[in-house]
């Protein structure tokens, strides 16, 4: 009995540090890539993907913090302006609806704005935004995300068929490790996406 409590003990902590080391790992990648980006490119619209709206109805720190380096982009070169994102279940608007709100009325002109309310993660973000750039002739975007998040959002317009560079808001330094975790499970997830070809 004792001997099978003691192995037990061991393969729960082998689990254990096994787990650890794979968070680490997954953690030291995002890490790598988002320190690891291309060049910004040129380009003739910016896509903001969404992030979470308020119970008050304005942007989370995260995604207005999105939103101002958006601004900042569009003001260095005034170009069309994606906004993306769907309503969620907690949220009393829809993400691109706000986001498109909050640029206008910081200056950017409302014919420049296009709010895509339909997507509810950062593939649908995508596919939909570039159905947008099909129809107004777009072909070189800057996608704006925060800066965790950036990388995999370019793998994913890889994926889609959009030409695209990337720029990253600087996130909560308190939320490192929830961020880098979770975007690193993100990019399991898409691994085996790509290799079962699903979406």
């Amino acid at each position: 009995m004792r001997l099978l409590g003691r192995r037990l003990i061991r393969l729960f902590v082998t689990v254990l540090v096994l787990g650890v080391v794979c968070a680490l790992a997954l953690m030291g990648y995002v890490y790598w890539q988002e320190t690891h980006l291309p060049p910004v490119e040129e380009s003739d619209v910016i896509i903001v993907l969404g992030a979470q709206v308020q119970p008050d109805g304005t942007p989370s720190v995260a995604l207005e913090r999105r939103l101002t380096l958006a601004l900042e982009s569009y003001e260095a070169a005034p170009q069309w302006i994606i906004t993306c994102g769907a309503q969620g279940l907690d949220e009393p608007r829809a993400e691109g609806d706000v986001m498109r709100d909050w640029l206008i009325a910081r200056g950017v002109a409302p014919e420049h704005v296009i709010a895509e309310t339909n997507s509810f993660n950062t593939r649908e973000n995508l596919r939909f935004a570039r159905a947008i750039m099909e129809e107004q002739g777009f072909t070189q975007a800057l996608i704006v995300t925060s800066d965790y998040h950036v990388a995999r959002a370019l793998e994913l317009c890889r994926q889609e068929g959009i030409s695209a560079t990337g720029k990253g808001s600087p996130s909560k330094p308190e939320y490192f490790i929830k961020n880098h975790l979770r975007e690193g499970l993100s990019w399991v997830k898409l691994w085996i996406q790509t290799l079962l070809g699903v979406d």
